[in-house]
């Protein structure tokens, strides 16, 4: 299926987001603050991950976008960076099975190059295993940046229409990173922080933002279900005014 883009049509609103991107930051705080080392922080952040996967499935969602590892954070200490790594062998070790068994699909999506062989795999597999499940399709974004997304879709348009000096948005998008997906409706970030981080730069265009204090492993169903409620209460005009949007029965 072929998404179009904010900028050049007006999507559909629903009561219900049908696409949440989500930074899930605050894992090594939420350690910290507990006299507890960093590593007990991202343990308990792939806990969370498993309870809102549940949350967006029984709520409606669609699709649910993780940002799981920038392109940035690899000049984190090397220690967590491979804990990292070895964290996301584990989680695709145990919850693939689950993931299928529920009829979630799974996508990852970034430069997956730096990854070791092994890891690669494990991805690809994964996918095959869940390609045809329709009720959620949940995207971990590993080793991914926004900038990176835009780039590496420029090349592989260009390499499209060789010879070609003057290119439309439309030719660009089907080589973005999640061009299978809608724009996000909801963005959220946990944590405290307000931006969002080198995440998903063109797709973010007309989506609605929510940022809250919250640790990520803390972050659960109710949280989540406070983040829709002040979605819910968003007027989403898309470049008309309020009267148009009133008129079309939206929001």
């Amino acid at each position: 299926m072929i998404f179009s883009s904010s900028t050049n049509s007006v999507p559909e609103v629903a009561k219900v987001p049908k696409h949440v991107a989500i930074i899930m930051d605050g894992n090594g705080r939420w350690a910290t603050k507990r006299f507890m080392p960093r590593v007990a922080g991202h343990v308990k952040g792939v806990e969370a991950v498993r309870g809102i996967v549940e949350a967006c499935a029984s709520r409606g969602i669609e699709y649910l976008t993780l940002f799981a590892f920038s392109s940035e954070n690899w000049r984190r200490p090397e220690e967590e960076v491979s804990l990292l790594m070895r964290l996301f062998v584990t989680a695709l070790e145990r919850e693939v099975a689950k993931m299928h068994a529920n009829n979630i699909r799974l996508k990852v999506v970034g430069d997956l190059s730096r990854f070791d062989a092994k890891l690669q795999e494990m991805i690809a597999g994964a996918e095959r295993k869940t390609a045809n499940n329709t009720r959620l399709t949940v995207t971990i974004c590993a080793n991914y940046g926004g900038r990176w997304d835009v780039m590496q879709a420029i090349g592989k348009m260009v390499q499209e229409h060789p010879g070609a000096s003057d290119f439309s948005e439309e030719q660009l998008s089907p080589h973005l990173a999640l061009a299978y997906a809608p724009e996000p409706d909801l963005f959220i970030r946990t944590g405290g922080e307000q931006r969002i981080s080198n995440f998903l730069l063109w797709q973010l265009a007309y989506t609605e933002f929510f940022f809250c204090d919250t640790f990520w492993p803390d972050f659960d169903g109710a949280a989540l279900d406070h983040a829709i409620a002040s979605y819910q209460q968003r007027e989403r005009r898309f470049g008309r005014t309020s009267a148009q949007v009133l008129k079309s029965g939206e929001n």
